[in-house]
């Protein structure tokens, strides 16, 4: 595991948004920097989900988060400039951007993909993230020193039969952070990073692999040390790196 203890108060005074917070990994991410301190944006497509992620921080007595239903599949070019002026609106500033939320999609051989599935791993997994990104630049640029985070995989790094069109996301996801990292390197604030989480247990984990005896890989919560690294000023000169959660 990512060997990394995180002060009590590493993220007091920071915003940030996690995308697919209502559930597996991005809802122990939001737990857990609300619990370090952070205003925790919850971005996701269901809203009873979030509800249950902003209730569980509101009775632990963390600061009050902002909940934003928004599906990625279908979100506009709009909505993400929607989102962007009610954060700047609310808030100023975007300290920390995690782009958790992922379509699986199926696993099968690539040339037996329907194109609408294609299209639909490559919309949520590679285009969300990239006009979320995007509308959120002002806001990152306004904070002391902002982190981005994109969740990528081992598929992501080295290609592997029947993963599909979700390897590929996430191959695009790593290159998307390449790119972006070397821009803001030593031009801005803004430093930007992968995390690939490894196997965990997770909803997504279990429909990847069906027959595995969830018990045998870490929970989410368990995974989080790299997360808040990352989000904290521990990591400012960390850009453009590839890490492991575990």
């Amino acid at each position: 595991m990512f060997d990394y203890t995180a002060p009590a108060d590493l993220l007091t005074g920071r915003v940030i948004l996690i995308t697919g917070a209502g559930d597996g990994i991005g809802r122990a991410c939001a737990l857990s920097c609300a619990a370090h301190g952070a205003t925790v944006v919850l971005v996701g497509r269901t809203q009873s989900k979030l509800e249950e992620v902003y209730d569980a921080i509101e009775a632990a007595g963390h600061p009050q988060p902002a909940l934003c239903p928004l599906n990625l599949e279908t979100a506009t070019e709009k909505d993400y400039e929607d989102l962007a002026d009610q954060l700047f609106d609310t808030f100023g500033k975007l300290d920390g951007l995690v782009h958790n939320a992922a379509e699986l999609g199926p696993r099968t051989l690539l040339d037996s993909v329907k194109p609408e599935a294609w299209m639909r791993v490559m919309q949520v997994n590679v285009n969300a993230p990239f006009l979320l990104t995007r509308a959120m630049m002002p806001l990152l640029r306004a904070a002391d020193d902002a982190s981005v985070q994109l969740l990528s995989s081992s598929v992501g790094r080295k290609g592997r039969a029947y993963w599909g069109p979700y390897a590929v996301s996430k191959f695009a996801v790593e290159g998307m952070m390449q790119v972006l990292a070397d821009e803001q390197d030593g031009t801005s604030n803004i430093r930007v990073n992968s995390v690939n989480p490894g196997a965990t247990r997770t909803p997504m984990r279990a429909k990847a692999y069906p027959n595995e005896q969830a018990e045998i890989n870490p929970k989410p919560e368990e995974i989080m040390p790299v997360f808040l690294y990352l989000l904290g000023p521990d990591s400012k000169a960390r850009n453009g790196e590839a890490f492991d959660a575990q």
